[in-house]
C-alpha cells in the first residue's frame, strides 16, 4: 500500500478529523472515502439507453454556442498544415 503525505492548513485538518470521528473513521479512511466519492461523481458517464436519449443529446449540442457551420475539409487541412509548420525553419 502506498503512503501519501499531504500538506494542509491546521484548521482543515482539525475539521477533517472531527468529521471523520463523527463518521466513526480514521482521518486516513475518511480522506480515501472522500477522494473515491469525488472520483465517482466526476467520472460518472451516463450511457444512452434509448434512441430518444441520443436525439436529446444532439438537441442539447445544437443549442451550444459555436460556429453555425463546420469548416470544409480544405479549411481543416490548411489549419493543420499551418500548425505543423509552426516552429519550422522553412528549409
Amino acid at each position: 500500500m502506498a503512503r501519501v503525505q499531504l500538506v494542509m492548513p491546521d484548521a482543515d485538518r482539525d475539521r477533517f478529523v472531527d468529521q471523520a470521528r463523527r463518521e466513526g473513521m480514521s482521518l486516513s479512511a475518511w480522506l480515501r472515502a472522500a477522494a473515491r466519492e469525488r472520483l465517482e461523481t466526476s467520472q460518472h458517464v451516463r450511457l444512452f439507453e434509448s434512441p430518444e436519449d441520443v436525439k436529446e443529446f444532439f438537441r442539447s449540442c445544437a443549442v451550444l454556442d459555436g460556429p453555425e457551420t463546420e469548416p470544409d475539409w480544405s479549411e481543416h487541412l490548411r489549419v493543420m498544415n499551418e500548425s505543423r509548420a509552426t516552429g519550422l525553419t522553412g528549409t
